[in-house]
């Protein structure tokens, strides 16, 4: 793993850690943002990534929410683990807007934070999600279109 991997995975978990706070105790959660990266990094690359991923993660979170609904079936997006839903917002955002991230890597980082951060079961569910975006989404080429239409509702 080389110094620079290593750099991206800390600040994917300090991304992690303030939108899970944002999930726990609401938008203020994020105003302490800066704050929080600044007493867990020296390093000011990690801190400037995790305030990307966090900032990418906000301003897309409509998109991403609704990628999240139509590839996770049976899965209410509130009723999700805070930690897995958080994880598979930075995985989404990382497969669609972050040009310089590996689709595989993008997952692959989100499956091992989710195994280490949450339940045993949390990386093959995030796994599932996220390749299925992967593959609906068309990413390989780097693109990200629209997620797909929702249905009509049967009469």
């Amino acid at each position: 793993m080389t110094v620079a991997t290593r750099r991206r995975t800390r600040a994917r978990e300090l991304a992690l850690h303030v939108l899970y706070m944002g999930d726990v105790k609401g938008p203020e959660a994020f105003e302490e943002a800066e704050e929080h990266f600044a007493s867990q990094a020296r390093d000011p690359e990690i801190r400037a990534y995790a305030r990307r991923v966090l900032e990418g993660v906000r301003e897309h979170q409509a998109e991403i929410d609704e990628w999240i609904r139509r590839t996770a079936k049976n899965w209410d997006l509130a009723r999700m683990a805070a930690l897995d839903r958080n994880l598979l917002r930075m995985g989404i955002y990382e497969l669609l807007h972050e040009e310089g991230v590996p689709p595989r890597v993008a997952i692959n980082e989100a499956i091992e934070l989710g195994k280490r951060y949450s339940t045993t079961q949390s990386g093959a569910f995030i796994n599932g999600i996220l390749d299925r975006v992967r593959v609906l989404a068309g990413v390989g080429d780097r693109g990200g279109p629209a997620p797909p239409a929702r249905p009509e509702p049967a009469e």
